[in-house]
């Protein structure tokens, strides 16, 4: 065994499996909505992203599980919400979204004609084929298909950074910092946190690893690796949409964005470029995830479903979901995002604080007050006016669940406990 190798190759893989679709398409928007003060909508993406990746990875690898971490809120509300993080993930938004955005940032651009059915089935074929061992899954990403998308990346950003396409313009805004939280959410990646974190352990147990201290260590590790890549990518990626800011407004699709800087910075080189880089930073994603919710139903239904069948179906589900388009996966993702992310974020943070916060009713107050605000702010932005949600403190940032949480979880402090959360099996 080398430790050190392997800490690396997961880091690796982990990056790719987090780095997918909306990562490649997120941090230039924030660039170009921010111009010279894109450093602030930066670190309200980064703590929305990189920060809740980390903490989760840490909490959930010295739980054991994610439904040990969420199910303190109670058996069923934690297997509902797993279950949602997981269909979310799987075949009806994230596994979809990356063969979309392949076909229309990779294949269109240099193959207008190309049918989007046929490519499809050819994205979710190789997809497929790279998931059906997974305990392979790690190596694959690790060894090979990152070290792909880490050169095309780099090679990107150093040119946009050594000859910039326009000047950083002056924007004053209040909203800069909340519009990289946003957008921080978009990425979707908190809700995957669970069954990465098992798929870590069974690579790390397949490769000789059987200390449970040691293996959380190590994932602990590999963890610190990929958030500390996906910070330098993010940067360089942001950068690179603060220099559009004097050549676009924000009115300009997130794709359309990227293909332009790329196409500014490299001509018809860039278009190539891009192609590479949103194809596998995609198909990583796409592997990553199947693997991953594969394995998830299997063990929810106590193996009564095969993982091989499991992943055959998400893959053709996913290729006719894709067909959907990009807009449109992204319009389906907003309100179902906008209610199930704080209240993850909420249990996932208080189980850190495990010893200090040891009564399960107070995780059950925060989060049954998190979600009613996380329902009410879903309800207002579909157009039913709830100009209460506006009025709560930190509202302006995007955090106008954090005070409920807080009054919810003191609340239910001082119920007594009838008895302890059971998180074990599903069914």
């Amino acid at each position: 065994m080398n430790k050190n190798k392997d800490i690396l190759i997961i880091g690796f893989a982990l990056f790719s499996m987090f780095f997918g679709a909306g990562n490649l398409i997120f941090p230039p928007y924030i660039g170009i909505s921010s111009g010279s003060s894109w450093l602030i909508s930066f670190l309200g993406f980064i703590l929305a992203d990189v920060g809740i990746i980390l903490l989760s990875i840490i909490a959930i690898s010295k739980a054991g599980s994610l439904q040990n971490v969420i199910g303190r809120a109670g058996k069923k509300f934690g297997i509902t919400l797993e279950f949602l993080m997981m269909l979310c993930l799987g075949p009806i938004l994230v596994i979809p979204r990356t063969g979309a955005t392949t076909f229309e940032m990779s294949i269109l651009p240099l193959a207008k004609n190309f049918n989007p059915v046929l490519f499809s089935v050819i994205f979710f074929s190789i997809t497929l084929l790279l998931t059906i061992k997974p305990t392979k899954v790690m190596d694959i990403i690790g060894k090979f298909l990152t070290p792909i998308l880490l050169l095309s990346l780099a090679f990107l950003i150093v040119k946009g950074i050594v000859s910039p396409i326009g000047n950083l313009e002056d924007i004053n805004s209040s909203d800069l910092f909340i519009t990289g939280v946003t957008q921080g959410y978009q990425t979707m990646d908190a809700l995957g946190i669970g069954g990465i974190v098992a798929l870590i352990m069974t690579s790390l147990v397949s490769k000789g690893y059987t200390d449970k201290n040691e293996n959380i260590s190590l994932a602990i590790k590999s963890a610190l690796i990929a958030c500390v890549g996906l910070t330098v990518v993010y940067g360089g990626l942001t950068f690179l949409g603060a220099t559009a800011s004097s050549l676009y407004d924000t009115n300009i699709s997130q794709t359309a964005l990227l293909i332009n800087i790329t196409h500014q910075l490299l001509g018809s080189t860039g278009t190539i470029m891009l192609a590479v880089v949103v194809g596998f930073a995609c198909l990583t994603t796409s592997i990553g995830l199947t693997s991953v919710t594969g394995k998830f139903f299997e063990d929810f239904t106590n193996k009564k479903l095969k993982y091989e069948h499991i992943v055959i179906f998400i893959c053709v589900f996913s290729a006719i979901v894709s067909n959907f388009g990009v807009d449109k996966i992204i319009q389906i993702a907003i309100p179902i995002l906008s209610l199930i992310y704080p209240v993850t974020i909420v249990l996932v943070v208080m189980n850190i604080f495990k010893k200090i916060i040891p009564n399960d009713m107070t995780l059950k107050g925060a989060a049954y007050s998190t979600l009613l605000i996380s329902l009410l702010n879903v309800i207002d932005s579909l157009g039913l006016s709830i100009q209460f949600v506006h009025q709560i403190p930190l509202a302006s940032l995007g955090f106008n669940w954090i005070l409920p949480a807080i009054i919810g979880g003191i609340v239910f402090s001082f119920i007594p406990t009838k008895s302890k959360a059971t998180t074990t099996p599903y069914l």
